[in-house]
């Protein structure tokens, strides 16, 4: 213990309880930043699988329907080729933001890896999954990536997979991918 400590007992027990505060906020923002990407503005794998797991959850318990969205970047690679890296890093934060503002704010967003993105949505089925999908695309082709002047068209490829009583999410995610290889490979 201090000086200043034993001679004035409430200086330190307030000096404490605000050390305790900052390390608090501290052990907060290491959470939060745990969960996010640290390029987009959406979830990261791990937060987004925990979003999931939360989803699942819920469906399960009360019978709500869910429905997840796998979207993988048509053109991304030509954007890093032939504009460099700082454009797809730009590029994915544009795709990041055009599916945040095109989603409820219930639903999660999820940047999965490279350019591929999961999209949760809550009470929502396959119909409305399938539909959801199309309005994404269509945004992302209406509202078309620009750099320095240039505009790099980017597109995309979404597989659609309603909650079917999965007990994994990775399985569930995979599902998702494997139809979003079919749709790539069939256009």
């Amino acid at each position: 213990m201090t000086d200043a400590a034993l001679t004035d007992p409430i200086a330190e027990i307030e000096r404490l309880r605000a050390e305790v505060e900052r390390l608090r906020v501290r052990a907060e923002a290491a959470e939060a930043a745990a969960d996010h990407d640290v390029l987009t503005p959406t979830l990261n794998r791990r937060g987004f699988v925990a979003a999931m797991k939360s989803a699942m959850a819920f469906s399960q318990r009360h019978g709500t329907p869910a429905v997840l969205l796998y979207l993988d970047l048509d053109g991304f690679k030509g954007v890093n080729d032939r504009l460099g890296h700082a454009a797809g890093d730009a590029a994915l934060v544009h795709v990041a933001e055009l599916m945040k503002a095109n989603l409820r704010e219930s639903d999660a967003v999820g940047r999965l890896g490279g350019d591929e993105f999961g999209l949760l949505m809550l009470n929502a089925g396959l119909d409305e999954g399938r539909e959801k999908a199309r309005r994404l695309a269509a945004a992302l082709e209406a509202d078309p990536f620009r750099w320095e002047g240039e505009e790099a068209g980017l597109g995309g490829s979404f597989g659609v997979r309603a909650f079917a009583g999965h007990a994994d999410p990775e399985v569930w995610l995979a599902e998702a991918d494997a139809a979003m290889w079919v749709r790539k490979k069939g256009r």
